[in-house]
């Protein structure tokens, strides 16, 4: 489907004339209000605007790395079809036709059910499935939903399909085709209330999303799409959809609200701006934020040109959460104005799976089962992710083999091919695990949960040891002599499990008595200390080598090799290919956690 298929004017008037009606005369009691009789009350009127984010392929509350009911310690649930059960309950109490659904974006990216439909039964195929989570949320009634940096992880194609299968529209206003500069999807959409004084409601929601896309999927949208600012955009859309009629204006940003970035300089936009929006922009009334998987139930940002408060919210990821935002008007001066707006979050461990979405997708979640099930080999040993943040673990070693082993392979006979290949890999899940005895395709791919792909980047001995230090702020700052406490020595500045780096081929200390940026000691590489001007290729992951993560040098190093394939696929092909994972053949202690030159563990 081509990148333009809709024009930016098609769309404007589509959103602009084509207003969807979600309302009618029919209210509850106490949702509207007007005078009677000789008195003077002012005409009133209440909706509900209800909002997730981060849903990332999740329709069911299971584990497909772990084959089984989803848990955590604080007992979450997680998918659309226990959101479903919220919504309906929502919907019974306010009138259906006085409620809004949207979403604010990574929709079709992050399960073993969106993975399977993406690439393994492509929904792009001809005569292809329709997506999961196109069914699930049609079912459910969402009105719109914002672009999530991960909804290009597959490639603008599956995005396309997934859009064309969506009976509601995917937004995003900083989204441009980088020909034309217009709009590569809707900017807004608008909704029509109606209600039983004075005019009707209009409700207009504007998407948002994240510019780091540009880095992060690189590959599949450089010369394709650009992604400018989101108060840039938001300044130039809100005052038009107010033009056009809107008494009520809600963001739906995929961006975190902490004005923070997790690429650094590679892009002149900052990542988590939904805050900054909302103070610098005039004319939103709320926010529904997404991107930084935190749980913010309301959050007030003065507007610095207005003084009026916006409210923010955020609905935990995958479904765990339901944000409301409710709405009273008045209708005064020939026109509604938000007299009063507060947001909540409903839990989703307290609702039931709704029986209409996991019926209708009973057969895709059981053909994803048994495809996770496949056996592709054998271990010889246990292995696990539980102690991997503080030590050098086998499963991490095997991350990192896996990966050098295959860029060696790509480099050999090649201008490259005599320098020594080293890798980085994180910890992404502290659950992950490979058993003894037979391997199925879920342990592997539990290893790695993101559909990153392997680079080859050339580095010098000097850029790894900064490559080092920058990695090891991820632990506290701990003095030598006292007990070592593992549930508060990581996650410094809540630096997360995904931005620490392990780099095998190296041996190296991390003294975490010292203060960041001065704590790899005794870097070594075959038994010498390093040379800082010697080259080394780094195996990396695309995310890294693109910038998340805002690691030194990496981004702007050379690229020596890149493929398309996950490295989740390749550690399974991998596994395919040697029949048995032996820990011996591969695993080697290379770093560890010292304080004053003494072992932590």
């Amino acid at each position: 489907m081509p990148l333009n298929r809709r024009t930016f004017l098609e769309r404007s008037a589509a959103a602009g004339a084509g207003v969807a009606i979600a309302g009618a005369t029919a209210l509850p009691a106490g949702a509207a209000e007007q005078s009677h009789g000789h008195g003077h009350s002012p005409k009133r009127y209440s909706f509900t605007v209800m909002g997730t984010t981060d849903l990332h392929g999740n329709v069911f509350n299971w584990d497909y790395f772990t084959d089984k009911e989803f848990d955590d310690k604080a007992h979450n649930d997680v998918g659309l079809a226990k959101i479903s059960t919220l919504v309906e309950k929502i919907r019974k109490e306010k009138g259906r036709r006085n409620t809004l659904l949207i979403d604010a974006g990574d929709t079709i990216q992050g399960t073993q059910l969106s993975y399977y439909y993406a690439k393994v039964d492509p929904i792009t195929a001809r005569r292809g499935p329709v997506h999961p989570m196109a069914q699930a949320m049609n079912a459910i009634g969402y009105d719109a939903a914002a672009l999530g940096n991960h909804e290009f992880n597959y490639g603008i194609p599956v995005l396309r399909k997934f859009e064309e299968q969506c009976d509601f529209p995917l937004l995003g206003a900083n989204a441009l085709d980088a020909k034309t500069l217009r709009p590569a999807f809707r900017p807004y959409s608008m909704h029509r209330l109606r209600t039983p004084c004075g005019r009707d409601v209009k409700v207009a929601v504007l998407g948002l999303t994240n510019p780091g896309i540009a880095i992060w999927d690189k590959a599949n949208v450089q010369g394709k799409m650009t992604f400018p600012g989101l108060e840039e955009q938001a300044a130039k859309w809100v005052p038009k959809l107010r033009s056009l009629g809107a008494d009520v204006v809600i963001v739906s940003a995929h961006s975190g609200s902490s004005g923070t970035s997790s690429y650094g300089d590679q892009l002149p936009y900052i990542e988590n701006a939904a805050g900054l929006v909302a103070e610098q922009v005039p004319g939103i009334d709320a926010i529904l934020v997404g991107h930084a998987h935190t749980e913010i139930a309301e959050y007030f940002v003065a507007n610095k040109e207005t003084g009026k408060k916006v409210v923010l919210s955020e609905p935990l990821k995958w479904g765990q959460r339901l944000t409301l935002f409710d709405f009273d008007l008045v209708w005064e001066k020939g026109r509604w104005t938000v007299e009063k707006v507060g947001a909540q979050v409903l839990n989703s461990n307290t609702a039931d799976e709704d029986p209409k979405i996991t019926g209708l997708l009973g057969d895709e979640h059981k053909k994803v089962v048994a495809y996770v099930n496949q056996v592709i080999g054998t271990s010889t040993t246990a292995m696990t992710t539980a102690d991997a943040p503080w030590k050098d673990e086998p499963i991490i070693d095997l991350i990192n083999h896996v990966q050098a082993e295959t860029v060696k392979a790509a480099l050999a006979g090649g201008q490259y091919a005599a320098l020594p290949v080293l890798s980085q890999a994180s910890c992404f899940s502290r659950t992950a695990a490979i058993p003894a005895g037979q391997v199925t395709i879920r342990d592997a791919a539990g290893l790695y949960v993101f559909e990153n792909t392997l680079e080859a980047r050339l580095l010098t001995g000097g850029q790894l040891k900064d490559y080092l230090e920058f990695s090891a702020r991820y632990y506290v700052q701990t003095p030598a002599g006292g007990p070592v406490d593992t549930s508060r020595l990581t996650n410094a500045d809540n630096t997360p499990d995904y931005n620490y780096d392990a780099v095998s081929g190296l041996t190296y200390e991390i003294d975490i008595a010292r203060p960041a940026g001065s704590r790899i000691v005794n870097l070594s590489f075959d038994g010498k200390p390093i040379d800082a001007a010697a080259q080394f290729v780094l195996a990396v992951n695309n995310y890294r080598a693109s910038g998340g993560g805002n690691f030194p040098h990496v981004a702007k190093s050379q690229q020596l090799w890149a493929n398309s394939e996950e490295i989740r696929n390749t550690i399974i092909n991998w596994v395919k290919a040697k029949g048995t994972v032996d820990p011996a053949q591969f695993a080697i202690v290379g770093w560890k956690l010292t304080r004053d030159g003494t072992p932590v563990f």
